[in-house]
């Protein structure tokens, strides 16, 4: 096996910003770097770990992890709508490899995820269907909260599936790193009864339709640019913690990832906010590369953006 590794954050902000970072310019530079050594590396398969904000996931049924053997994105700020390139056998092969090493992921037949899937993956592989692309959620926003070992220990068991053998994989985590969305995607029980009803079922729930939905955050995420700007919306504000995050950076690219099961989600969550905890992703790609034999992860970049409203890191390991 040969296997990239690629973490990344995402954030509808990253795609309409009200002013640019400081390190925007490098910023930008580092993502076409990796785009394009992604394209160089040419997988044959993407494994792509990622989470939902209340897009395709809701409370009434909410898996720890699930994958996909089909999957669509939906049309929300920050995402882009489409279709991903499914491998319907190789993600049941993973589905079964799991269950083997005691993992029990969620199976959905029509998977619907957001910007937390579509951004990344726009951005580095072109396009939803450029790769053949698995999706696996992992949930990270709704308890009970999903313990980092067993995010770590799942992405290990991941690693180890006799289908990547001999074939080049790419294994992308996106989310993270500090920031507090919960202006946008409230706490649960914490947000307007209409939001509550729609985190809890979707548009089963009665308060909105999709595409109502998808405009309230459209709005929310354009005015939220600005009030990162004006000065309304402040680093205390959003849990910024550049801190934290050249903490969780340094242990990432240490290759002691094992120094994470210690980890609790909710002292990491009043430390780097409610979004900090999308570095699940991260914990469980990193897993799977070094089961995979891949090279130690190094930080590609790291800036504390307020502008972006997170901190914003990426960690690449390229391949063995």
């Amino acid at each position: 096996m040969s296997s990239y590794l690629l973490c990344l954050p995402h954030s509808p902000i990253l795609m309409c910003y009200a002013g640019e970072p400081p390190e925007h310019e490098a910023i930008q530079a580092v993502y076409a770097e990796q785009a394009a050594a992604v394209r160089a590396f040419d997988p044959e398969l993407v494994i792509l770990f990622g989470t939902d904000h209340y897009s395709g996931f809701h409370l009434d049924r909410m898996p720890a992890t699930c994958i996909g053997l089909s999957c669509r994105a939906v049309n929300d700020i920050g995402g882009f709508p489409g279709r991903f390139d499914v491998p319907h056998d190789d993600a049941l092969a993973l589905i079964d490899h799991l269950r083997v090493q005691g993992f029990d992921p969620a199976v959905s037949h029509s998977m619907t995820v957001d910007h937390g899937f579509s951004q990344p993956a726009h951005r580095i592989l072109g396009a939803l269907d450029a790769f053949p692309v698995v999706p696996v959620f992992i949930n990270v926003m709704a308890p009970p909260l999903q313990r980092f070992a067993r995010s770590r220990r799942f992405g290990r068991a991941l690693g180890s599936a006799p289908l990547f053998r001999d074939r080049r994989v790419l294994l992308m985590g996106s989310g993270g790193m500090s920031h507090h969305p919960t202006r946008y995607f409230p706490l649960v029980g914490e947000g307007p009864d209409e939001v509550t009803r729609w985190q809890l079922a979707g548009e089963r729930g009665g308060s909105f339709t999709e595409a109502e939905w998808l405009e309230r955050l459209r709005v929310m995420h354009l005015e939220g640019a600005g009030m990162l700007i004006d000065g309304s919306r402040t680093r205390e504000d959003i849990c910024l913690n550049p801190e934290f995050d050249r903490f969780f950076l340094d242990v990432l690219t240490s290759g002691s990832l094992e120094s994470f099961d210690g980890w609790e989600p909710e002292d990491v969550m009043a430390e780097a906010g409610v979004g900090s905890l999308e570095l699940h992703t991260w914990i469980a790609a990193a897993a799977a590369h070094t089961e995979a034999r891949g090279s130690r992860p190094q930080t590609a970049i790291y800036a504390d953006t307020l502008e972006y409203g997170i901190g914003f890191g990426m960690v690449c390991g390229a391949p063995s």
